[in-house]
């Protein structure tokens, strides 16, 4: 978390620096030396809202991603509010790169806090519903407390399908589970290892591409980021045989 926030801090400090949030993107991706064009979905002010299964209404990212209580409704609805607009404007490139996409891959991260936001800007997902672009779904690894509880790999693809309004193309799933040691202390934040029966007739013409992606490094359960890159080329190498 702590890395996180100093990471949106530097952010926030680019954007007002260079006076475009989209510029502070670019220069942020620039010190870090990162691979790839890096896009803000929306250069526009938003709040995040999320609407619990009790009907109540929970306001902000951080107040939604980390649950004050110990036990808190579900989340049925996510949504944004605009701060200085009727409504939220896409960022123009990012529609054009989905729109020139090959193939896209969705996540990994937190389903409604990370993922899914993204999606809620008006012309992404009507973007990803015309796309001839193949799209793939990355299944997390652990639940998360407040967001995801009690979620199986295909309560994960639903939901982004509900968001995007189509069917995706193919789901990567790590198969590796943590050691029983790091699973109790995931166990403590009320998170679990993510399972998906590959033999459910829900899949249909879904496909599931399982492997190994684990990492553990530093008592931290995340995907190992050369392991998810080596297994996308091989899926995208395959795709264009």
């Amino acid at each position: 978390m702590r890395g996180h926030n100093a990471g949106n801090m530097l952010l926030t400090m680019l954007a007002e620096y260079t006076r475009s949030f989209a510029t502070g993107v670019k220069a942020l991706s620039e010190i870090l030396d990162a691979q790839g064009t890096i896009l803000p979905v929306t250069v526009d002010k938003a709040t995040l809202v999320a609407q619990l299964t009790d009907g109540s209404r929970i306001y902000g990212q951080k107040a939604i991603d980390v649950p004050r209580e110990t036990q808190r409704e579900k989340i049925q609805d996510i949504y944004l509010v605009p701060h200085h607009h009727d409504t939220i404007s896409v960022y123009p490139p990012v529609i054009e790169a989905i729109n020139s996409a090959d193939f896209i891959f969705i996540g990994p991260g937190d389903l409604f806090t990370s993922i899914i936001p993204n999606l809620l800007v008006p012309g992404v997902k009507e973007a990803i519903q015309e796309t001839k672009a193949r799209v793939f779904y990355i299944v997390n690894i652990m639940t998360k407390y407040g967001e995801t509880d009690t979620f199986k790999g295909y309560d994960f693809v639903r939901s982004i399908e509900e968001y995007i309004g189509r069917a995706i193309d193919g789901v990567i799933y790590n198969t590796m589970k943590p050691a029983q040691k790091i699973l109790e202390q995931y166990k403590e934040e009320k998170a679990e290892f993510v399972e998906i029966d590959e033999n459910r007739k829900v899949w249909r013409d879904r496909k599931i591409y399982s492997l190994d992606l684990l990492s553990v490094t530093g008592g931290i359960v995340r995907h190992d980021s050369n392991k998810l890159a080596s297994l996308i080329s091989g899926i995208i190498s395959s795709c264009r045989r």
